[in-house]
């Protein structure tokens, strides 16, 4: 599909502001289909942005291992306007709802990815966008997987049209964004807590429901590093998976630390190519995953 020039640079002018994205596109389709777009979304950070996650993570390597294009958007002021209420871009009043839905209808216009079979992919504060994304774009959004982001408690009330296969990732030893949920560390003018999120158990269940998978503990794998928990028979086939990383920080598994960066990180998997798998047999057309 891609030649040399598989990395391109695009622009778009959404309400007013112009928002970039990197693209990587893979050299080959995997099965002669359109090939499935991944949105990877960066944390909350001074000045972040989508570098940051393809020098972090291994995405770039698995577009070919697994037929993907891989999208690496700008959120503004290096932040997601995520539906917490505590973020530079929710306080000001970014849609990027609206700038994540056009990369995936650009990403289809130019470059031939699928409108409608499209993983996101984040951490933290792109988690928390993830989440909200997926809730509100499930027609387009197949596959749902966050690392170190439970689902914001202000988006229990929003009902997709389409269930969504999840994989949710977390740490127990995560300190900025616990394993068990809380609020936000930006409290009120008031100092009064917000932004509060969901424990792990507790957005898997709300994904459980949303899918409708059947009742049931689901399937449990356990290693020396880290604990699974896989829910199948959702509509559509989807599957909610629970991933505990015993020990694991505020961290993207599989990408070591910097020495001044004080978060333990598991070594065990990798999260993008466990994303990748994951994700692959479960991008079914929306008609299949209408709830």
């Amino acid at each position: 599909m891609a030649g040399d020039d598989a990395e391109i640079v695009d622009e778009l002018r959404i309400d007013g502001r112009d928002r970039n994205f990197t693209i990587r596109l893979p050299q080959a389709t995997v099965d002669g289909r359109e090939p499935p777009l991944v949105l990877v979304l960066h944390g909350n950070g001074p000045d972040p942005g989508g570098p940051v996650m393809r020098e972090w993570t291994t995405f770039d390597e698995q577009a070919d291992e697994w037929g993907l294009a891989i999208a690496y958007p700008d959120g503004v002021g290096g932040c997601w306007a995520d539906g917490r209420g505590v973020t530079a871009a929710d306080q000001a009043g970014v849609d990027d709802v609206a700038f994540l839905r056009a990369v995936i209808e650009r990403s289809a216009e130019r470059h031939g990815t699928s409108p409608d079979r499209v993983v996101v992919a984040g951490i933290s504060n792109g988690a928390f966008m993830g989440h909200r994304l997926a809730l509100a774009a499930s027609a387009q959004v197949a596959v749902l997987a966050t690392v170190a982001g439970g689902l914001p408690a202000a988006l229990l009330d929003v009902r997709p049209t389409h269930a969504v296969s999840v994989m949710l990732i977390h740490g127990t030893a995560d300190r900025i964004v616990p394993i068990d949920g809380g609020h936000s560390r930006r409290r009120g003018p008031n100092g009064e807590l917000r932004g509060r999120t969901l424990s792990l158990r507790e957005t898997a269940e709300h994904w459980r429901a949303i899918d409708r998978c059947p009742p049931g503990p689901g399937e449990t794998h356990t290693t020396e590093s880290s604990s699974r928990t896989t829910a199948d028979g959702g509509v559509g086939g989807t599957r909610v998976v629970a991933w505990t990383v015993f020990g694991g920080g505020h961290t993207w598994p599989g990408t070591p630390t910097p020495p001044e960066w004080d978060e333990p990180v598991t070594l065990e998997f990798d999260a993008a190519e466990e994303i990748c798998r994951f994700a692959r047999p479960l991008l079914v057309s929306p008609d299949l995953r209408r709830l």
